[in-house]
């Protein structure tokens, strides 16, 4: 992988690309979640490099791509947009993992032909009727929640609870290490404060897949999923062994399903 930057008035992005030989492959673009960083698809970058264009980045705000002055969903999708353009991208398969979903769907809403699919890894539908008055507002609490708790024990929670396997626990812990206590719990508000604040309806015109880990625990994202496929009829995967990190807790089924689906776009 390469990595290169792109910067805008709010920061500096880093992002990792790497090319196969075919020039003519079909572009990937993996996006992690909220604190975590590039590093959480390693093991995707390993199975599909070798035929796929494979883009990852730290997101804004994120591991290497900090200090970013102001994150919100839809600046963040303005600097996805931004780098395609100067990677001469014009059509990829999106996948995101939790956060990395949110930025995915906040792009589509303006640009819905740029994707040739969407993979929902652990994530969330946008849409108002998925979300009672109650849940966005325990979102909007959670800096407060997360300033409660002692560094280690907040950062231990974090690691345990998104995560079912050891390799998955330590690629989450390093993430983790990037941030002071104040940086994480001001990024982990905004995250879920922004998430509450820029929700909207959105049509998704492309193939969708949906994968969620079967011990996903985190908030309502199992409820959500299945929300979202009784509404919309996506396929979606339980992946065994795995909570909400599911790409790195199993990345055997995960890139199994993903290498699928992908052939039957």
């Amino acid at each position: 992988m390469t990595e290169k930057t792109l910067s805008s008035r709010y920061g500096t992005v880093h992002y990792w690309i790497s090319r196969p030989k075919n020039p003519d492959a079909a572009c990937i673009v993996f996006l992690h979640g909220l604190t975590a960083d590039h590093t959480l698809f390693d093991r995707q970058v390993d199975c599909f490099a070798r035929d796929y264009t494979v883009l990852t980045w730290d997101a804004p705000a994120h591991g290497k791509s900090r200090p970013y002055a102001l994150f919100t969903y839809a600046h963040a999708a303005d600097m996805l947009r931004a780098i395609l353009h100067a990677e001469h991208i014009d059509r990829c398969i999106f996948a995101g993992q939790s956060m990395g979903g949110y930025v995915i769907q906040m792009l589509l809403k303006w640009y819905p032909h740029i994707a040739q699919a969407f993979i929902g890894i652990d994530t969330c539908p946008f849409g108002m009727g998925y979300y009672s008055n109650s849940d966005l507002w325990w979102v909007e609490q959670m800096e407060s929640m997360c300033r409660m708790f002692p560094d280690a024990v907040l950062r231990e929670s974090i690691a345990r609870s998104c995560t079912r396997t050891p390799y998955a626990y330590h690629n989450m812990h390093a993430a983790l290490s990037h941030y002071g206590k104040d940086e994480l719990c001001s990024l982990l508000g905004t995250g879920y404060r922004q998430f509450a604040r820029e929700l909207c309806d959105i049509h998704i015109s492309c193939p969708v897949l949906l994968l969620v880990g079967e011990h996903d625990i985190t908030g309502k994202v199992r409820q959500y999923n299945f929300a979202w496929q009784a509404r919309e009829g996506y396929p979606l995967h339980l992946i065994p062994n795995a909570a909400h990190n599911s790409n790195a807790d199993n990345s055997a089924r995960c890139n199994q399903l993903i290498r699928n689906f992908i052939h039957s776009l």
